[in-house]
């Protein structure tokens, strides 16, 4: 015998399901609860959140700077042949590209990178094809390299505030990060960091583009009291090993300061001094430093003077270069040189003079050039009006000169290796010699 439950008469009626025991003698009616969620204007709802959902996304993404960016990255490049045992004959022209973002022809990891406008490109240095390419809406504020990646500062607002580190080789993004950096800004790396130049403040990175250091005046300060000079004003700037040497320009002071910092104190906020030395002249510059010391420009004592790791004066050279020699002041905050394996080369503005890589003591001096050259085949290029000085870097004896042909180009020069190639930045242009 079985019996057949119902439900109560206010049930409006609704059908249940059966369920039966196992013996099959006996089943129960269960109520089923129609979804709240089924009707049709509820699934009419739901349609149009998801639709602008979609198009609150598209919106997002077109204005974002992923919609902005063009990225094309290439597989790693083949080992760029070694230079050649000794400087050759003669050199021509290989390619030519335009590259207004760097300040010097950027080469490294078997590329040769460029910059012009806002796209940054990795190409064979042999032939100048363009094997990877970055591209932003924005304008380049410089291009540089360390670690062997391409570091590229875009523009943004009032400064060069976007930053991405790319893998040289391949043209991948690697780090990217949001910066202070003051528009007009030089990179400045010494192997382990990078610091941006500025007339009012300093940057210092790792090679995860981690900010290590700040000095001077800091936007959207969250700490007050740590920066010791805010009100200073910096001229040239320069770096090594893990140090980073500024010239301020103090309100109420005569003369300069020549400061030297740790590039990565314990707190970023906080900058260390290893020292700050008076300097007699207020338009003292900086020329280069190494680990054992630095080298600063009087130009009214018309001097060279050398200070140890400790900011003590080690000793005077007298310098016999014209007066707009001495008062040229970079722009960029980076006086034009060069290092090499024995020496740094110093370009004045009419003359290179060689500096030992020990401590900065003047080597020689060779004149009429137009920029700090390069290292190649064991030998100094000098660039030259029409063409290069091959010097032997251990006493600036020229070896010969090689012709080449500038067209019409009658400023700086200046120049890197990537192999076999060497590299000279004239004007907006980089141009490649074989």
């Amino acid at each position: 015998m079985s019996s057949t439950g119902s439900f109560p008469p206010d049930s409006g009626g609704t059908t249940g399901d059966t369920v039966g025991n196992n013996s099959g003698s006996a089943s129960t009616t269960v109520r089923s609860r129609r979804s709240p969620w089924d009707r049709r204007r509820d699934r009419i709802a739901a349609a149009l959140l998801g639709v602008a959902a979609v198009v609150a996304g598209l919106v997002v993404w077109a204005g974002s700077d992923s919609r902005a960016t063009i990225s094309e990255t290439a597989p790693p490049p083949a080992n760029t042949p070694a230079q050649p045992a000794s400087v050759p004959a003669e050199f021509h022209e290989a390619w030519r590209a335009p590259s207004a973002a760097t300040p010097a022809p950027v080469a490294t990891a078997g590329t040769v990178i460029t910059g012009d406008g806002g796209e940054v490109t990795g190409r064979d240095p042999e032939t100048g094809s363009v094997r990877w390419r970055y591209a932003r809406d924005l304008p380049l504020c410089t291009v540089g390299a360390e670690w062997e990646r391409a570091l590229a500062v875009y523009r943004k607002d009032a400064g060069c505030s976007e930053v991405t580190q790319l893998d040289a080789g391949t043209g991948t993004r690697t780090a990217q990060r949001n910066g202070d950096a003051e528009r007009g800004t030089r990179l400045l790396g010494d192997g382990g960091y990078v610091t941006t130049t500025g007339d009012r403040l300093l940057n210092t990175w790792r090679d995860d583009l981690v900010k290590s250091m700040e000095f001077g005046r800091v936007y959207a300060q969250v700490n007050a009291g740590y920066q010791p000079r805010p009100n200073c004003r910096y001229g040239t700037v320069a770096a090594a090993s893990g140090r980073v040497g500024v010239i301020e320009r103090c309100p109420g002071r005569t003369g300069a300061l020549l400061t030297v910092l740790k590039a990565a104190p314990e707190e970023s906020d906080q900058p260390e001094q290893e020292f700050s030395q008076t300097l007699p002249e207020r338009g003292a510059k900086l020329v280069a430093m190494v680990p054992g010391g630095s080298a600063v420009l009087l130009p009214e004592a018309k001097e060279l003077v050398l200070y140890d790791a400790k900011g003590r004066e080690r000793t005077r050279y007298p310098l016999d270069l014209p007066r707009s020699d001495l008062d040229r002041e970079p722009r960029d905050g980076v006086m034009p040189t060069v290092r090499g394996p024995r020496n740094v080369y110093w370009f004045t503005g009419s003359r290179t003079m060689a500096l030992s890589t020990a401590d900065l003591t003047p080597q020689w001096t060779v004149h009429n050039t137009r920029g700090a050259g390069t290292s190649y085949a064991g030998r100094y290029l000098a660039p030259i009006g029409g063409g290069l000085a091959v010097l032997d870097p251990a006493s600036g004896d020229a070896v010969r000169t090689i012709a080449v042909d500038r067209d019409d180009h009658r400023g700086q020069i200046t120049m890197a290796t990537a192999g076999p190639v060497v590299l000279e930045r004239r004007g907006d242009e980089v141009v490649a010699l074989r």
